[in-house]
């Protein structure tokens, strides 16, 4: 069996485990195979084609590890939109009771309102911000 068709069938592995756990590292892995394979039908020899996989394929890993953790942070759950969905709706505050709740209508039933400590509340559309177990923390629009 030639060089790159070796390369080529150690790139369809990688990419069919890759396909089997989800694991997006394993693609950069196969993207070093592919460099070796490349390199063999050039007619690279065996140590060189074995160095270029694992350069390619290495910095890959690292460059894609380095650009994942750079990234914003995760919010928290009771803060994430792409958890919870009512995360940046409106809803309408006709009025606040004295110890700093309001109860609105909202989705059809009535929850339970809060505003952030050292904030004066007042009436008017807010927008959710968090939900702090059943209630909705509000943010003035």
């Amino acid at each position: 069996m030639s060089d790159p068709t070796l390369w080529w069938l150690i790139a369809g592995a990688i990419v069919t485990a890759e396909l089997l756990t989800g694991t997006f590292y394993l693609l950069m892995l196969a993207l070093g195979a592919v460099s070796a394979a490349l390199a063999a039908h050039l007619g690279a020899g065996l140590p060189l084609q074995l160095v270029l996989a694992s350069l390619v394929g290495g910095g890959a890993v690292v460059a894609w590890h380095f650009k994942r953790s750079a990234g914003r942070a995760e919010l928290p759950a009771q803060a994430n939109p792409n958890v919870n969905l009512d995360i940046g709706e409106t809803v309408q505050i006709s009025a606040w009771n004295p110890d700093g709740t309001a109860n609105v209508h909202y989705r059809g039933a009535q929850w339970t309102a809060m505003h952030r400590a050292g904030v004066n509340p007042s009436p008017g559309t807010h927008r959710v911000a968090e939900m702090v177990g059943s209630r909705l923390l509000v943010d003035k629009t």
